[in-house]
């Protein structure tokens, strides 16, 4: 997953502002709080050809509250803690479980998409089926998974990309909007929960694991190591030469050795990224779930290991972020959507999906290029 800009130059220019967000009129505050709140259910159900393109609408109304609402409470709890991509992407695993587990409990459901053009794919799902929890641990994957990348991470990424760099790690709301916010996160998940079970409850040992587990994951995110309460020295910096007792290097060596650890092009961070997508389809049963959660673990420490290096900045962030969102909007075109549809609806959701695709996208790009023609260095 995409980690932060290094807080040497991000964090630190974020905080060197306090006041900037603050004059900003009401309605440009909150500007990218809506944007969330519509970009979360989208990437989660539509951009995937999820649903043909009379009902995106739809999507957005009923799932906004949710989707959304759980999008930006998870970003606003990281920025507002000063922590990063670690802190958003266990909270987002959390969400994930939450949702599948507890809310509409697809997760244990063996009949979830029986009234689905899905309905044929339960016999694979059943295939992994997890002893005594009985719940198919490559749907878990499937549907986790994609609460982490479309759902959460990939409109965090986008919305901030098109801020500027004094707006993109600082909160956007306070506690009146928080509680706005929450409000509307806990009705939209009693809508879906009273409405999409279709009369099935999970067991309680069941029920029990799920909460367990979110819980466990809650913690884990809010854990103090995850947040940067003041800037990190930059890979290539020098310390103080003056400092008594120092034995630091010369300026020259650091220079070499921050020039040798530069983070990779933002392309090979996305080739990444789109990597995980097609190696979790290499093989059904047991074996693909492990080749997948083999491929998804390696993606994520390298990822985390060249977001330490010099001149990682907030291209790769959207590149790790994006990746996926472009990767689903292109196989759009393989999937059907969830209810039937004339061939005409279904095919005008997939070209609707990949043009609001590359637009958000390549938009997140030029914004980034117009603020900074050249990446900056990490230190």
């Amino acid at each position: 997953m995409p980690a932060e800009p290094h807080p040497a130059t991000a964090d630190h220019r974020a905080t060197a502002q306090p006041a900037t967000a603050d004059r900003l009129p009401l309605r440009r505050r909150l500007l990218p709080v809506i944007a969330l709140l519509l970009l979360a259910p989208w990437a989660a159900e539509c951009s995937w050809g999820g649903f043909a393109i009379d009902d995106f609408l739809p999507v957005l109304i009923f799932l906004g509250p949710m989707y959304g609402g759980a999008a930006i409470l998870i970003r606003e709890t990281a920025r507002h803690l000063g922590a990063g991509w670690p802190t958003i992407v266990l909270l987002a695993t959390a969400f994930g479980v939450l949702q599948a587990g507890l809310v509409d409990q697809s997760l244990f459901n063996p009949d979830y998409l029986n009234d689905t053009q899905y309905a044929d794919t339960r016999a694979a799902a059943e295939a992994t089926l997890v002893p005594g929890l009985e719940f198919s641990l490559r749907q878990a994957f499937d549907y986790v998974g994609n609460h982490i990348v479309l759902t959460i991470c990939a409109p965090i990424v986008l919305i901030e990309s098109f801020l500027g760099a004094d707006r993109r790690l600082r909160p956007w709301l306070g506690r009146p909007g928080l509680a706005v916010v929450g409000v509307l996160y806990l009705l939209g998940s009693l809508l879906i929960f009273s409405d999409s079970r279709k009369g099935f409850l999970a067991s309680p040992l069941q029920l029990t694991f799920a909460a367990v587990v979110v819980l466990a994951l809650i913690a884990t995110a809010l854990l103090p190591r995850w947040r940067h309460p003041r800037p990190r020295r930059a890979p290539s910096a020098a310390p103080d030469s003056t400092a008594p007792g120092s034995t630091a290097p010369d300026s020259a060596a650091l220079g070499q050795r921050g020039a040798a650890r530069r983070a990779p092009h933002p392309l090979w961070v996305g080739l990444l990224v789109v990597l995980v997508r097609f190696g979790t389809d290499l093989t059904p049963g047991w074996a693909g779930v492990g080749i997948a959660l083999a491929l998804a673990a390696t993606v994520g420490g390298l990822i985390a290991y060249w977001s330490s290096r010099a001149a990682w900045g907030q291209r790769h962030v959207l590149a790790a972020g994006s990746a996926s969102l472009l990767t689903a909007a292109a196989f759009a075109y393989l999937v059907p959507p969830y209810s039937p549809a004339t061939p005409e609806a279904a095919l005008a959701g997939d070209v609707a999906v990949t043009v609001i695709t590359v637009a958000l996208v390549g938009g997140a790009w030029w914004r980034l290029r117009r603020a900074s023609p050249a990446p900056a260095p990490a230190g």
